[in-house]
């Protein structure tokens, strides 16, 4: 996440109106802008694979999926385009622009954004009343980190690696692993 320099604090209503005109997304916390930073081929395969399986598993269920481009606006001086994102809300159904009632959240991490990721984002995530999982997929290693909400409203969290089966309560579904990271491989550099 970088911070949009042109701007020293933006009202809501002033972000929602200039960002229409942008062709890049920016994200928006407390006044200040942030663009969303340019994603790596894995980041994009592992969104498509999670995407993929969540469509096909939940093709006969009244779920909405929605991946990277659609806005959640958790707070009134928060929002966000999550790597993926799950409801099945009414009020969102009715909703063009944004997603405002999430059940799932997922974001795949990178180097730049995973400490917003955990921190500051996941801050604001926990504000929603209708979020009941949280997932963090890294991007370097076959490694994934769900946060689910229980009974008290403690955030729990479940770790999931190679062989396992990651367990979506929010929605119903297992989704192995090895699915998440079909065709993903860590041993390839960028090449000129």
């Amino acid at each position: 996440m970088v911070a949009n320099p042109q701007f020293q604090y933006m009202s809501p209503q002033e972000y929602l109106e200039w960002e229409k005109t942008q062709e890049l997304r920016y994200e928006y916390i407390d006044g200040e802008v942030f663009l969303r930073t340019g994603k790596t081929k894995i980041h994009n395969r592992i969104c498509f694979n999670l995407y993929i399986e969540l469509d096909r598993l939940l093709v006969d269920k009244e779920w909405e999926i929605y991946a990277c481009e659609v806005k959640l606006k958790i707070t009134s001086k928060s929002y966000h385009y999550p790597d993926v994102t799950v409801t099945c809300d009414e009020r969102d159904k009715q909703a063009i622009d944004m997603i405002r009632h999430p059940c799932l959240i997922v974001e795949v991490l990178s180097p730049s954004t995973e400490a917003f990721d955990r921190g500051k984002k996941f801050t604001r995530y926990r504000q929603s009343s209708t979020l009941k999982e949280y997932v963090l997929i890294a991007s370097d290693e076959i490694a994934v980190e769900c946060f689910r909400r229980n009974d008290e409203g403690l955030w729990v969290l479940r770790t999931y690696g190679e062989g396992d089966t990651l367990n979506l309560e929010s929605v119903g579904i297992s989704i192995p692993v090895e699915k998440l990271y079909r065709r993903v491989r860590f041993d390839v550099g960028e090449k000129n």
